[in-house]
Parts: C-alpha cells; structure tokens; sequence
C-alpha cells in the first residue's frame, strides 16, 4: 500500500505518468496511458528540441498557464509491463517531472535541487523553486516510508499541471533525500498519490482534492483503464470527473468504503479453481492500489495459489518439523474444537518465554530448526493450522491431512523465506510459460459478484521470444486482526476490471476492462 508501499519479489514497479494533449469532452481531463513494447529502454517525454539545461530539469518556457479546458488527455507510457509513466509539470515556467499516479498514497513529490547528498536524485530531474515565479515558500520538514525506500524533504507550493489544467497553490513535497536504490533505478522522478486526505503527510491538501474543490472536473469521479496487451494501441487512460463508457463492459459493482486513508472495502471468498480457499470466506479487507504491481493477500492463501499454479521450490525445516512433531496434536485439538489462532500455543510453537523459561515445545525442537528460526518455527506452525483447518472441513483423514500439509511445506520456505536452500528471487517466482492453460482460475468475491482472473492476466511475463520467463502475480503479506485478513488488489487486478474511485459517494466500482 502506499505509505508502507509492498516491496515486489522482483522489485517491478506499476507506474503511471503524462504527456499532454486533448479532446472535448465535459468537465473530464484524461490521462490516456501507453505501453511501450516489452524491452524498449526509453524514456517519452515529447519536450522537443531544448537546451541541454531545460532538458535536464523540463522546463517548459515562454508559457503561461490556460483556463481549464473541458477535456484533456495525458499520455502514459509503459516500461517492460511493469512500469507506466509520464508527466505532470510543476511551476512557472512548467518543470516537468515522470510520476506515478497512486490510490495508495496522497502526497506529490518530487525530488528538489537541494537533493546534493543522495546517488538516487542523481538520474532524475530536480525542482528549482527559483526558477518558477508562482512558487511559495512553506519549509515544513516531512519524511514518507515505503517498502523499497523513504524519502525526506519538506512542503513547497506551486501550480501544477496535469494535462491541460492547471492546480493552483497545491501543496507538495521536495525530496531532498532519495535512500533507495530502488528509487534511483526506476523511470519514476516521484508520487502522486491519490489516496484520501487521512494518509496525507504534512498535512498537504492532494491534488485530487484541488481538482474537485477549484471546480476543474465536472464530476468528484475518477476511473481507472488498463490495457493489458502491449502494443496493442493505447495502454490504458485515467478519467479525472467521471467514467467513458468504452472503457468496460456491462455494469459495474459498487461497494462502499470501509475506511478512508486507502480506497478500502470489505471483499469476500477467494476462490481457486472455482474451490474455496476458506480463509477470506467470512470476510477480508481489501485496497485497490494503482501503486502496486502484483496482487499482495495472506500468506495462506498466496501459498495455495502458487502451489496449485506450480511454483517450483525447496522445502522448509521448520514447516516439516511442526507437522512431525506437532502434526498430530494440532489435528486433535482442531477436531475437539479448539480455536485455530490458539492452536499454535498450546502445542508450544508460538509460546517462547512464559512464566518458567523457554516453553517445552521450543526446546524440544530448538536444535532441529536452530534458534534464529524460532519465530519462522511460530509461523510455520500458523500455516499449517491454517492447512489443516481445510482439511478438516474436506472430511479428510488424519493420515491424509498431515501428508498433504507435509507435501505443501515447500510452499512455507518460498512465502515466509525459511528454505533451506534460498532460491533467487526470479527463481521462487517463475512458473512454465506452457503450462498456463492447465492453471486455475483465480476468483475474488466483491459485493454479490465473482471477479475471475485467468492464468494469462495474473501471469506477468518478462522479456520476449526465448528469453520470455513467466512470474506469479501473487505475492504473500500478512495483516493481523483488526486490520486484516488484507488484500492489495493491484494493478494486474486493475487491468482486467476497469475501477471507479467515486470519492463523491464513498465507494469503488468493478467492471470487465473493454
């Protein structure tokens, strides 16, 4: 999610950014998005021909700033499929700087010219506040955390263009340190978040919030369109102010926020292969999160996704030991009814220090797993409750369950990192390109409708002809209660339903991208 961003297996980035142009349409502004073919290492910004020094920061010269027009398209490009990017401009004259438009995130940033001791602002352009006659002073010192990194600055003000419309005073962020490597190697300059004032840092207004309140979209509306397939005409358009009907099919499913800060709801079962996965059946929270790549939910679910899609892998000590040792007595206390969440304790995998010094179960095991894995131990012995628990619920024999959960345990090594071989992170991923046909269906459940997700859109492939290799989307995290059960549902589930931000009525809608 935005502000604790989740850091990608394979550190790939969904970005979104801008190039300028425009059609008429009422009270709406576009970002029209583009892919560029898989592999092609450059960078559009459509500046034309300037000065080295203007090229270097996007300054755009001899322009004042135009009255709203009634439509506008910003044109997005995409980076080897896991990247969209392209432009917003800052100041007068326009500084124009690569972005990523994030529902998981609200503040704009970008890196600042006072950005002198970080490597990662080295490769991106830099705001100059003296270079702009509509900048204001603010000052006020801020830092944002992200999975891959933090950036620190402080608050300016400026106009920003988005499109063809033009923000007044919006309040955004210097960076004038870039920590991350992550940063340094993305198309991304910066972020802008287009989350709900209540993650916003430093109190910043969004932008968002400016284009509704300054009156320059016709409707507090604003939708989201991704299309999967590269090369294949435009990659996809973001409407500020309301919704195109080309962009999905049929109506869409409308659900109400359940917390504000991300776009958040309550979603349903997750399905594999049209079977239940249990764990989300009584409920789970979810965030749509343009800022998000893959689809980030509960480590149990994720494992049973990749083993049923058949990720390769090595097997975990710790998840072998548990169900050897304690594989019995955890199907025993399930069958007489025993809570799952307390399960773990009561078998002394999760109980390290009471009152008489280390518990029974730790030290019964400790030499196996060694003590540095004693808390891999605790969560090993969750996953396979949680295992367990479906089995149960199969009607399946005890010898059953514990060979099936023993089989599985591969699974553990790969999501919770407790193999004992660690393989590389590409590795751990990679699935077989010919197999997809045989891999099931994955479904969410959202309002009184199942949104499907076939193995060629939750497969993100990399490269082209012999070299191509076939990632899972799926990526494990856990959220304790009352948070979670979480799901991230990012922008692999974005390019198969188009999303509707409704920010007018407080809720998201899903329909099928046309």
């Amino acid at each position: 999610m935005g502000t604790s961003r989740v850091a990608l297996h394979h550190h790939l980035f969904l970005l979104s950014v801008v190039l300028l142009v425009g059609t008429p349409a009422e009270g709406l502004v576009r970002v029209t998005l583009k892919k560029l073919p898989v592999g092609e290492n450059r960078l559009v910004t459509g500046e034309g021909a300037q000065s080295l020094l203007a090229q270097r920061h996007g300054l755009v010269f001899n322009e004042e700033p135009q009255p709203p027009p009634k439509s506008d398209i910003v044109i997005l490009k995409n980076y080897l499929n896991a990247q969209y990017y392209g432009e917003v401009g800052i100041g007068m004259p326009r500084q124009n700087f690569t972005v990523i438009f994030d529902t998981g995130s609200s503040n704009l940033w970008v890196p600042s010219s006072e950005c002198y001791f970080s490597t990662a602002c080295y490769p991106h352009k830099s705001y100059r506040a003296s270079w702009s006659s509509t900048y204001t002073k603010k000052g006020k010192r801020v830092s944002i955390h992200y999975g891959t990194g933090a950036i620190v600055g402080y608050i300016s003000q400026d106009s920003v263009q988005v499109g063809g419309i033009v923000v007044k005073k919006q309040d955004f962020i210097e960076a004038a340190l870039k920590p991350s490597i992550t940063f340094m190697l993305a198309k991304l300059d910066g972020i802008l978040g287009l989350g709900f004032k209540e993650i916003s840092v430093g109190g910043a207004e969004p932008v968002w919030y400016n284009m509704v309140n300054q009156g320059l979209v016709g409707s507090p509306v604003f939708s989201f369109w991704f299309n999967h397939h590269a090369g294949r005409g435009k990659g996809g358009e973001i409407v500020f102010g309301g919704v195109d009907p080309n962009h999905h099919k049929g109506r869409h499913t409308y659900v109400p926020i359940t917390k504000k800060g991300y776009w958040q709801f309550d979603m349903g079962d997750v399905l594999i292969g049209g079977n239940s996965t249990g764990l989300c059946k009584s409920g789970c929270g979810a965030i749509v999160d343009s800022g998000t790549s893959l689809l980030t939910g509960p480590t149990a679910i994720v494992t049973e996704i990749n083993w049923k899609i058949g990720i390769p892998g090595t097997t975990s000590k710790a998840c072998k030991t548990v169900v050897s040792k304690f594989g019995r007595r955890i199907v025993d206390l399930l069958r007489k009814e025993v809570l799952p969440r307390r399960v773990c304790d009561l078998v002394g995998c999760c109980f390290l220090v009471g009152p008489h010094g280390v518990s029974g179960g730790i030290q019964r095991v400790q030499e196996e797993v060694g003590t540095s894995n004693i808390f891999l131990l605790c969560k090993a012995c969750e996953h396979v409750v949680h295992w367990a628990v479906k089995k149960i619920s199969q009607n399946e024999t005890d010898d059953s369950i514990l060979h099936s959960i023993n089989e599985a345990c591969f699974l553990t090594c790969l999501t919770l990192q407790m193999c004992d071989d660690i393989p590389t992170p590409m590795e751990e991923s990679s699935v077989d390109c010919g197999e997809l046909k045989s891999m099931p269906d994955v479904t969410f459940s959202i309002g009184d409708k199942k949104f499907d997700l076939k193995p060629e859109q939750y497969i993100l492939k990399i490269g082209e002809g012999d070299a191509t290799q076939c990632i899972t989307g799926f990526s494990a995290m856990d959220v304790p209660p009352p948070g979670g059960p979480l799901w991230i549902l990012g922008d692999i589930f974005m390019e198969a339903y188009h999303t509707v931000f409704d920010y007018g009525n407080m809720k998201i809608g899903f329909a099928e991208a046309a």
